[in-house]
C-alpha cells in the first residue's frame, strides 16, 4: 500500500469524488443502498472522534496558555473576526441575489406542504445552554459548546493548581496527542468515505427537482465562491499572507466539508489543517476551530439567509426597502450566533431572517427540496472561514509559523507525515 500513501491526500479525495459521482450515475438509486453506507460509516467515524478530540485539546490548550488575560485577548480577537466576516458574507449574499435575480424565473414552482419551521431558542436561553447541567451528558451527546465550556474550566483549574496538577496537565497533553493520532487514522479513510457519500447523493437525487431552482443554486455557489476567493483572499493579502498557500493548506478540510455537509464532521480535519499545514499555534487552534464550528457559519448563517430573503422577495414580487436590508443584515449576523447548535441551522437562520424582515415563510419551503445540494457549498464556506480566522489572529499575535504556512507541500503534510517526528502516519 506504499504507492497509495505516495499519492497526495487531496488527489486521493478528488479521485474518490469523481469515481463516486460516476458510480452513482451508473447505478442510480441502487447506489444509495450499496455504496452510501460507506459514506455513512465515514461520517460516523469522524463524529466519533470529534468530541473527545475537542475535550482533551481544549483542556491541554487552556492549561498551556500563559494566563487568563492572554486567553481573553485571543478570544476577543477571534470573536471580532467572526462578526466582521459574517457582515461581509451577508453583503455578498445580498449583492449576488440582486445581481443574479434567482427568484424571477421561479413563479411556477409550488412550495412543499410538509415543511414546518423549527423552533428557535431565544438569546438568553442560548447563553444558559452553554453551561452543561451534566458535563458527562454533554460529552455523550456531542454538545460542542458545552464541552468547550467544561473543558476550559478544567484547564483553568489545572493552571490555578500549579505544580500540584503537573501530572494531570501532562496526562491531558498525552491524551490530546493520542486523539490527534486517532484522527490521522480516520483521515486515511476520507477517499473511501467521499466515494460513498457522492455515489449515494448522485444516485438518489433527481435533476428534475433541481432544474427549476438552478438559478438559486448558481447564485448560492457564486456567492460562496466570491466570499471564499475574493473576501477571504483579500483579508489574507491585507495580512501579507499568500492566499494560494492558505487554500492549499486548507484544501483537505474544504473537501471533507463539501462531501460531508457537516462542520462538526470536518472539525478534526480543520484543526489538523490549521495547526500542521498552516502553522497556527496548536493550543490556539484547539480553542478557535471548535468554537468556530459551533458559531461561525458564513455560508449557512449569513450568505444563505440573505440570498433566500432576496429570492423570496423576488418570487412573491415584493420590493425590499432599505430598512428591510438593514434588518436582514443584523438578523443574519446576530442570529447566526443565537442558533448555534440548533439542527438544520441554515433553514433556522433563514426562518429568523425572513420573520425579522416581514417576508412570507411559505417561500422557504421551495428551497427545502434542494437543501442537500446547497448544504455542500454552504458547509465548505463555513469550514474555510473557521480555518481562516485562526490564521488571521495568529498572524496578528505572533502565533503563526510562517515557514510552515509557506511550505510548498503544506497540504500533503496533513495525512502523509507526522510533522513532529517525521515518521509516516
Amino acid at each position: 500500500m506504499a504507492w497509495w500513501f505516495r499519492i497526495p491526500f487531496w488527489q486521493r479525495v478528488l479521485g474518490g469524488f469523481v469515481l463516486g459521482a460516476l458510480a452513482g450515475w451508473l447505478l442510480g438509486p441502487a447506489a444509495q443502498t450499496w455504496l452510501a453506507p460507506l459514506g455513512t460509516l465515514y461520517v460516523t467515524l469522524i463524529r466519533m472522534i470529534a468530541t473527545p478530540l475537542v475535550f482533551f485539546a481544549v483542556i491541554n490548550a487552556v492549561a498551556r496558555l500563559h494566563g487568563q488575560q492572554r486567553i481573553a485577548a485571543l478570544a476577543g480577537r477571534t470573536f471580532a473576526w467572526f462578526v466582521a466576516t459574517a457582515v461581509l458574507a451577508v453583503l455578498v449574499g445580498l449583492g449576488t441575489g440582486w445581481l443574479v435575480q434567482p427568484g424571477s424565473g421561479a413563479e411556477g414552482l409550488v412550495a412543499a406542504t410538509d415543511w414546518t419551521p423549527r423552533e428557535v431558542p431565544g438569546p438568553v436561553q442560548v447563553l444558559l445552554d452553554v453551561v452543561p447541567a451534566n458535563p458527562f451528558a454533554a460529552l455523550a451527546e456531542g454538545r460542542i459548546l458545552q464541552v468547550i465550556f467544561f473543558a476550559a474550566l478544567l484547564g483553568l483549574a489545572l493552571v490555578r493548581l500549579g505544580d500540584k496538577a503537573a501530572r494531570l496537565r501532562a496526562l491531558a497533553g498525552e491524551a490530546s496527542d493520542a486523539m490527534i493520532q486517532v484522527t490521522r487514522f480516520v483521515l486515511e479513510v476520507t477517499p473511501i468515505g467521499t466515494f460513498g457519500l457522492i455515489a449515494g447523493l448522485v444516485g438518489s437525487y433527481g435533476f428534475e427537482r433541481l432544474l427549476p431552482l438552478a438559478d438559486f443554486v448558481f447564485a448560492l455557489y457564486l456567492a460562496c465562491a466570491i466570499h471564499v476567493v475574493v473576501v477571504y483572499g483579500g483579508l489574507l493579502l491585507a495580512h501579507r499572507l499568500n492566499p494560494l498557500a492558505f487554500f492549499r493548506g486548507a484544501a483537505p478540510a474544504m473537501q471533507v466539508a463539501f462531501v460531508s455537509s457537516s462542520s462538526f464532521a470536518s472539525m478534526p480535519v480543520a484543526m489538523r489543517c490549521a495547526s500542521h499545514s498552516l502553522g497556527v499555534d496548536r493550543d490556539y487552534v484547539a480553542f478557535a476551530v471548535p468554537l468556530g464550528a459551533s458559531i461561525k457559519m458564513d455560508g449557512c448563517g449569513a450568505i444563505y439567509p440573505a440570498l433566500a430573503a432576496v429570492f423570496i422577495a423576488q418570487y412573491f414580487g415584493l420590493e425590499l426597502s432599505l430598512s428591510q436590508y438593514l434588518v436582514i443584515l443584523l438578523a443574519s449576523v446576530l442570529g447566526s450566533f443565537g442558533t448555534a447548535g440548533v439542527p438544520g441551522t441554515a433553514v433556522v437562520m433563514a426562518t429568523v431572517v425572513l420573520s425579522a424582515a416581514g417576508l412570507p415563510l411559505e417561500g422557504l419551503a421551495l428551497l427545502v427540496a434542494i437543501d442537500r445540494v446547497l448544504d455542500m457549498m454552504r458547509t465548505m464556506t463555513n469550514v474555510t472561514g473557521q480555518v481562516l480566522v485562526p490564521v488571521l489572529v495568529a498572524r496578528a499575535t505572533g502565533l503563526l509559523d510562517l515557514a510552515a504556512y509557506n511550505r510548498p507541500d503544506n497540504a500533503v503534510a496533513l495525512a502523509a507525515e507526522d510533522t513532529e517526528s517525521g515518521r509516516p502516519a
